[in-house]
């Protein structure tokens, strides 16, 4: 099993994470954002990476410590899971409708972390947290993942529909890119040899 566990802890949140890359979509996720909790259990769900998240920040202050940590913690389980990245497939990419709206999502299992953002809102808050904050924490998860990732809203109205659709392609891809292409299971997917 490809597992990994992770915590990690500064002055300002304490974040326990464990992924299961060959799982089930089971989740177990609490980081005090309801919605961002929300948008967690949709990328376990939909990846079928088994993901537990406990995360406790500094929300008098604001939330952005805590999303962007969590986004860290996240990636560097799912990269210590992936290990020498032998057999995946490294590729995934998806399109995500939510009644109105149409997200697509790709990325590479690379180690060149980027981050393409091209979603916007027209609203500050969902729930209680910030909608500038979900661009954060792709680029986070992005980042300490080894990911090259691009997200782009075709259209949609709904902001809601929006970023849960952003979170669902993401899952779709990283579920489709961290599979294990039996053609190929004992190689690397890179002529260097290396990811």
């Amino acid at each position: 099993m490809r597992t990994a566990t992770i915590s990690r802890s500064t002055h300002e949140t304490s974040i326990d994470v464990t992924v299961n890359l060959d799982g089930t979509g089971l989740y177990e996720i609490s980081t005090g954002i309801g919605f961002f909790d929300h948008m967690l259990e949709q990328l376990s769900r939909h990846s079928l990476i088994d993901l537990h998240v406990k995360a406790v920040g500094d929300l008098h202050i604001d939330q952005h410590h805590t999303v962007e940590d969590t986004g860290i913690a996240i990636g560097e389980a799912v990269a210590k899971a992936l290990g020498d990245k032998k057999g995946i497939r490294r590729y995934g990419d998806a399109l995500s409708p939510m009644d109105e709206t149409l997200t697509r999502v790709a990325l590479d299992i690379s180690g060149r972390p980027y981050l393409v953002w091209k979603c916007d809102f027209t609203m500050p808050r969902l729930g209680e947290m910030d909608t500038e904050l979900f661009g954060h924490w792709f680029h986070s998860f992005a980042g300490a993942a080894g990911l090259t990732l691009h997200v782009e809203r075709l259209y949609g109205t709904n902001n809601h529909h929006l970023i849960e659709s952003a979170f669902k392609g993401l899952a779709r891809a990283l579920r489709t890119a961290t599979e294990i292409d039996p053609r190929k299971a004992d190689a690397i997917p890179s002529t260097k040899g290396v990811l």
